[in-house]
């Protein structure tokens, strides 16, 4: 048994027979009816008119709530906009100087030398006391030699002992010791003629330094000279 259909009245296409609204026009389906041919290009009967109605006001019906739903829910004008990205900057940045900053370089202290308890002091002779007489710090092989420690309150013991060293190089050319009284204040020797220190010693810069023990009493530089 072939499938019954209904003829739309509005567009004459066929539709299935349990179809409500034409699947061509829109039109209600008028079923057991004649299709009526419309005289003009649009339906002009109460019946089209009202289907037509309907359709369009279920347009016009999603429109509206089309719009109210986007109303709702506004797009953020920002999103999908590009954010500018900043360039790298070509300039050079200038590296920091490795050159170290002066700084105020303290000057060293310098140490206080203990005070000595003696005098040493040198000439070409001795007083009748013991201090030298014609002093001087030069010697020629023609000078006679001498020299006399004062130390008040006197050695406080014995033997003193008498060390003599080059400054050129540091060497001890002479290292004795003497008894002496440990009261005497004075303490004086004349040694003859510096032509026999020259001879040993070599010409030059000495200090001589005077102890008793540990106790450095009294120190004093010389020079021994060719002439």
């Amino acid at each position: 048994m072939p499938d019954e259909t209904v003829d739309c009245f509005n567009c004459g296409r066929s539709n299935p027979e349990w179809a409500q609204v034409c699947r061509s026009c829109g039109v209600a389906l008028r079923h057991g009816e004649a299709r009526v041919v419309p005289a003009g290009p649009f339906p002009t009967d109460q019946t089209s008119l009202i289907s037509i109605g309907a359709v369009v006001g279920t347009i016009l019906a999603a429109v509206l709530i089309g719009l109210f739903v986007s109303s709702l829910n506004p797009t953020d004008p920002t999103v999908g906009q590009a954010t500018p990205t900043p360039s790298a900057s070509l300039e050079a940045t200038p590296e920091p100087s490795l050159e170290p900053e002066p700084t105020d370089t303290p000057a060293p202290t310098p140490t206080a030398t203990p005070a000595l308890r003696g005098t040493l002091a040198f000439g070409t002779g001795l007083d009748n006391a013991g201090n030298v007489t014609g002093a001087t710090d030069t010697f020629t092989p023609s000078a006679n030699f001498a020299y006399a420690l004062s130390i008040p309150g006197g050695t406080g013991g014995t033997p003193m002992r008498n060390e003599i060293t080059r400054i050129e190089d540091e060497e001890v050319v002479a290292n004795d010791e003497l008894n002496v009284d440990p009261a005497d204040e004075i303490v004086g020797y004349n040694l003859g003629g510096a032509a026999g220190f020259i001879q040993d010693w070599g010409t030059g810069e000495f200090v001589w330094r005077v102890y008793v023990g540990e106790e450095l009493l009294a120190q004093g530089s010389f020079r021994l000279a060719d002439g």
